[in-house]
């Protein structure tokens, strides 16, 4: 029985890396860039046709409708089955660990700035 590999499994976290050479502001409009190629251009959402459609842009291809559907699923805030822009950013961001982890660190940083001018 030959075992099956995740597609997952070989996934490089890149979004930090990104973070570091393209600052906030260059992130953001890369992450708005990859919206623009996953949305249906039509109803200006992600939905899963459209998903499924350019996954392979982004080298997604070989995952599977369940995959997929989970992360629609994982984002969809609202419940109406698709990812907005903001959706997706926020989605981006989860599944990145590195960057949670730094995104932390930068908020108690800012608050610990604002907290010392406060006194």
């Amino acid at each position: 029985m030959a075992s099956q590999q995740n597609p997952q499994s070989n996934f490089q976290d890149l979004l930090p890396t990104m973070a570091d050479k393209l600052g906030g502001d260059g992130l953001i409009g890369e992450l708005c860039n990859g919206f623009n190629l996953l949305m249906d251009s039509n109803k200006g959402v992600i939905t899963f046709e459209s998903l499924k459609r350019n996954s392979a842009l982004l080298g997604l291809q070989d995952l599977s409708d369940d995959d997929l559907r989970s992360m629609l699923e994982e984002g969809d805030f609202d419940g109406d089955g698709a990812l907005n822009q903001m959706e997706f950013c926020v989605l981006m961001f989860r599944l990145s660990p590195e960057l949670m982890d730094e995104s932390r660190l930068w908020l108690e940083q800012a608050l610990q700035q604002e907290l010392k001018h406060c006194y």
